[in-house]
């Protein structure tokens, strides 16, 4: 496989002005766009534009938005998308844990699920464990339309989160505004700890997690649900949810979690490498003869964050993590630093003081802010489906996929 494919196993969609077109529609929401703007931000010519409009609105995919007063003539007819109009579910292999999540077109979250997972489980357990989600959230989703279709009146109807029993299964949401129905998805975005390579599809020796080296999961999981799959690291898919998101600068995501590591968007777009293997942020070296990793090495610093975490030294995790991001600002002069995970999210404030403490001390007066990762609650699984999404509206930004 050719590198421009960047190892999704996507169907190509729709032409590349249909998608031009259609991510216009996107980042217009509601209030909609015309015909004429389409062909003006385009450079398409307007009979170009009105064949891809009509044929957007034929598949369910644009619908008209009411009209907009013209300087001259009569008024325009405006268009918007239609974000019920096509799916796509983002999964989130954490070591420990399994988030599912279902988004429509604008990338709204519709439902999530949370389930326990034990990513040493096993490939054929991970994959039916994840084959299980990915129906089970879809249901959720179809639950939901029924409930707002029963609506008197046209009303939104909010799914209650179902708290079980510890450890059970946790349906955390059931999002409104699902639309009018809730149909076979685009694809499934899978997410988890890396390394891994996202052109094949396929893990490497994840961090204490060897057995999965080799597997090719990508490919296994999309012939037991019969969707197309993408794979890519946790912190790949999180930060290119906040990349599309954000202003197209440079910046470092810093997952704390089960793990640590890195997603790196520079220039606005997201930075694998030519193996895939960049933002292995938690296994620099930072303590010579340090305390053994789960790596093999000595003096990781995912090794001296998580044991300073488990022994409830916040103070300290977030001194060593400060000190690693501080690296990477001198490495890379990056614009700004966002931390995210289960422990940052925890401890939000007590890590964003102390790591931009450290980094303001090493950053030579850059000023570079340090912050929470904004975004849903799951950056992860909404990122994964993400690379989904991505594809096709070939965002402006389509080299991040690359």
């Amino acid at each position: 496989m050719n590198r421009g494919s960047a190892g999704a196993n996507l169907p190509v969609l729709r032409g590349h002005n249909a998608a031009l077109v259609l991510d216009l529609l996107r980042t217009a929401g509601e209030g909609g766009i015309s015909r004429l703007e389409l062909a003006e931000r385009t450079g398409l010519t307007p009979q170009a534009v009105s064949k891809i409009t009509a044929r957007l609105r034929t598949e369910g995919m644009a619908a008209e938005a009411g009209r907009r007063a013209s300087t001259g003539g009569k008024p325009r007819t405006v268009l918007r998308l239609v974000p019920s109009a096509a799916h796509a579910v983002g999964l989130h292999l954490d070591r420990d844990e399994l988030t599912a999540v279902l988004v429509d077109l604008a990338g709204t979250p519709v439902a999530v699920r949370r389930v326990p997972l034990d990513l040493g489980a096993g490939a054929e357990q991970v994959i039916e464990a994840a084959a299980v989600q990915v129906d089970a959230v879809r249901a959720e989703a179809v639950r939901a339309d029924a409930a707002r279709a029963a609506t008197a009146g046209g009303e939104t109807v909010r799914g209650e989160a179902v708290r079980g029993e510890a450890g059970r299964t946790r349906v955390d949401s059931v999002l409104p505004d699902a639309g009018p129905g809730v149909g076979e998805p685009l694809g499934v975005g899978v997410a988890m700890p890396g390394p891994l390579d996202h052109v094949t599809g396929v893990p490497r020796r994840v961090t204490g997690f060897p057995q999965w080296d080799g597997f090719p999961l990508r490919d296994a999981l999309a012939a037991r649900l019969q969707l197309p799959v993408v794979l890519d690291k946790d912190t790949n898919a999180a930060a290119l949810g906040l990349a599309l998101r954000g202003p197209g600068d440079s910046f470092v995501y810093l997952h704390l979690g089960t793990g640590l590591g890195a997603g790196l968007v520079l220039g606005g777009t997201l930075h694998r490498g030519a193996r895939t293997g960049a933002g292995e942020f938690g296994h620099q070296v930072i303590q010579l003869d340090g305390p053994l990793c789960e790596c093999g090495n000595r003096g990781c610093i995912e090794a001296l964050c998580l044991a300073a975490v488990a022994r409830g030294d916040l103070a300290e995790a977030a001194r060593v993590l400060g000190a690693g991001a501080a690296n990477l600002v001198g490495l890379l002069d990056i614009d700004r630093v966002l931390l995210g995970g289960r422990t940052i999210a925890a401890h939000e404030e007590r890590f964003v003081r102390g790591v931009a403490a450290v980094v303001a001390e090493r950053a030579r007066g850059a000023g570079i802010p340090v912050a929470a990762a904004e975004g849903g609650a799951h950056p992860v699984a909404e990122g994964a489906a993400q690379l989904v999404l991505a594809p096709v509206f070939r965002h402006r930004r389509g080299a991040e996929l690359g």
